[in-house]
């Protein structure tokens, strides 16, 4: 079962393992069938959803909120994770005539209010910004963060790709909770750029997004994957388990405890990422994982 932690000292409890709905839109399922994939993400113990404003070309949440109507029973059982901070030209939104990053407070603050109407649901548990916006004012965004929680709007904020250095300043005006940046085997920039250190000394909890480098980790043919394909299959045959659940541990195992989204429809892969939870690598196996992603021995 997928285990639950409190993401930050005063943040909210969270499932380790967040179902991702990204490609939601492109899953074509039937709204009955979208009640029958939460169901079985609960049954599994995730009971965190990540969404965000743009996915899907504006429709993500509306499918979400469609599912909610058709089973409102399940909405008390998650916690809604959305983004916003990205405009890009759309039919949804004809207004918008360019791809542009906006993170004032008018923005944020219609952005989470439409999220609400989109979702069906009175709250957004956690919001975060999208992408570190060139010409973010810190004091301005935690304004609109301040508007959003004393409406009862939304109950924490986070952000999403952040540097360290954009963290902490965002993070001086006004509690986050969360940062959301991609790691996966062949992308272990956060580990050290300083964004999980930073996490750990601050206790947050960081997310981590495209866990399994979108597919890659198995179907590239480069050096580097061909190593590390040929790493995970010796120690997900060790263990007994899958290599997709292999390299998913590797991430488990890092002191910050990030938690980690799916990205699939598949049931089948949801249960493979939860069994990670339970996937007890060694400090051999993963030094032997590391030294197969940058094929290079420890200094």
């Amino acid at each position: 079962m997928s285990t639950r932690l409190q993401i930050a000292p005063k943040g909210p409890e969270f499932s380790r393992i967040v179902l991702g709905l990204w490609r939601l839109s492109a899953w074509q399922m039937s709204p009955a069938e979208r009640v029958q994939f939460l169901h079985a993400a609960l049954d599994l113990g995730i009971t965190t959803i990540d969404q965000a404003d743009i996915y899907g070309d504006y429709t993500s949440e509306l499918l979400l909120g469609e599912t909610f109507a058709l089973a409102p029973e399940l909405r008390s059982r998650f916690q809604i994770v959305t983004k916003c901070g990205i405009q890009f030209p759309s039919t949804q939104r004809p207004h918008q005539q360019a791809h542009i990053y906006n993170t004032s407070a008018a923005h944020i603050i219609a952005s989470a209010e439409n999220s609400l109407r989109s979702m069906r649901i009175e709250k957004i548990d956690l919001l975060l910004i999208h992408r570190p916006d060139p010409l973010m004012n810190a004091d301005e965004i935690a304004e609109a963060f301040s508007q959003l929680q004393r409406a009862g709007k939304v109950s924490y904020f986070g952000v999403s790709n952040f540097s360290p250095a954009q963290f902490e300043m965002l993070a001086s005006r006004f509690p986050l909770v969360t940062n959301q940046v991609e790691c996966s085997l062949l992308h272990q920039v956060p580990i050290y750029d300083g964004s999980f250190d930073l996490c750990q000394r601050l206790r947050v909890v960081p997310m981590v997004w495209s866990a399994l480098a979108g597919g890659r980790l198995f179907s590239d043919q480069t050096p580097q994957s061909q190593r590390l394909q040929t790493c995970l299959s010796g120690i997900a045959e060790e263990l007994g388990v899958s290599v997709s659940c292999v390299a998913i541990a590797w991430i488990l195992h890092l002191p910050s405890q990030p938690m980690v989204l799916t990205g699939s429809s598949r049931v089948k892969v949801l249960v493979e990422t939860v069994q990670a939870l339970d996937c007890q690598l060694s400090r051999d196996q993963w030094f032997d994982l590391w030294r197969a992603a940058t094929g290079a021995e420890l200094p």
